[in-house]
């Protein structure tokens, strides 16, 4: 996880075939009477993109105004771009009172990742980001020994347990800690988008705001039909992944390095403050895109073999992990499948 998502998405879905965008792929035998009306713009600091198909242009494009709307609201509360967001304020005080509803919500989820993990997904880990940040970035401060620094800050302000909801007040336990949600966030307003959508009377669209979900088929009567890219070849696709009235989420280290080598890079594993070294990415499947969300990141840290018995507290999920050498492994509540 990490704090500005504009410097993390390099990590992109894409279209299963080479050269069209993602939205795009083999749309072109759509029903006659269907047209799709398509927003592309920027949500929490990501590429953002949304297509629907409708036959009412009227309908659909002030849907998609009001989608925009929404967003904006979204960013107030969870987005660190803006220093009076709420996840600002909370950051900056220690502490924040009368947090909105969605701001609670999406914390306890946050919290309850973090339960299932054993702490491997930690919605805390934003001043190890601040750390590495000005270390390589901003060198505003010199951490000759960074390994030993984060491992100090891991140790002293990196707790998930440390979060407190009371009421509607959201703090932490110990001064000096900040949590980011770019881990979940994403998929969060990915999923209420996609269920304004569907309560609208929608039944196709693609909805990616960092996280993709798909609203029923393709309108020609197929699943849509996701890429995700190759991170050993650049502008290649290393897999294609199906789905209908499903999420995908993505993560991986590469992403965002804070380096030329790649070693260090925006998933941290919340006990050492390192850069997560389990996989080198892992894709998501989920009907919720919050979840999807925050599995992905999870999965990068976490030991593979743990991951089974995680996923089977969440209904119709799958995974597939890439290793650090290279070998791909699918794995369901039932186990571990290696796969080509």
């Amino acid at each position: 996880m990490s704090a500005p998502v504009d410097r993390r998405r390099t990590l992109k879905i894409v279209a299963a075939l080479a050269g069209l965008p993602v939205l795009a792929a083999g749309v072109r035998a759509m029903a006659p009477a269907l047209r799709e009306f398509r927003w592309q713009g920027e949500a929490m600091g990501a590429i953002a993109e949304i297509s629907l198909w409708h036959s009412d242009e009227s309908r659909a494009r002030a849907t998609l105004d009001s989608v925009r709307a929404e967003i904006a609201r979204y960013e107030r509360k969870f987005s660190l771009f803006d220093p009076e967001s709420e996840i600002s304020r909370l950051n900056r005080d220690g502490r924040l009172e009368n947090a909105s509803s969605e701001f609670r919500d999406l914390v306890a989820q946050g919290l309850r990742l973090g339960r299932l993990t054993d702490g491997a997904f930690d919605i805390t880990v934003q001043p190890l980001w601040k750390l590495y940040e000005a270390r390589f970035w901003t060198k505003s401060q010199d951490a000759a020994d960074i390994q030993a620094a984060a491992l100090t800050v891991a140790r002293d302000l990196v707790d998930y347990r440390g979060v407190r909801i009371d009421g509607s007040r959201v703090s932490f336990e110990r001064a000096g800690m900040g949590m980011t949600l770019n881990g979940i966030a994403q998929g969060y307003l990915t999923d209420q988008v996609a269920d304004a959508l569907r309560q609208a009377g929608f039944e196709a669209a693609v909805i990616d705001l960092g996280e993709t979900r798909a609203i029923g088929q393709h309108p020609d009567g197929r699943p849509w039909r996701l890429g995700v890219k190759d991170p050993a070849r650049p502008g290649q696709i290393a897999r294609t992944i199906e789905v209908a009235d499903m999420a995908l989420a993505v993560s991986g280290g590469y992403g965002t390095t804070f380096d030329e080598t790649g070693r260090y890079h925006h998933i941290f594993d919340p006990t050492s403050g390192a850069s997560a070294t389990k996989a080198v990415d892992a894709a998501v499947v989920s009907p919720r895109a919050v979840v999807a969300d925050g599995l992905a990141t999870a999965l990068c840290v976490m030991d593979l073999e743990k991951a089974p018995a995680l996923l089977a507290h969440f209904a119709d999920s799958r995974a597939y992990v890439t290793r650090r050498d290279g070998t791909r492994v699918l794995v369901q509540p039932a186990g571990l499948q290696p796969i080509a």
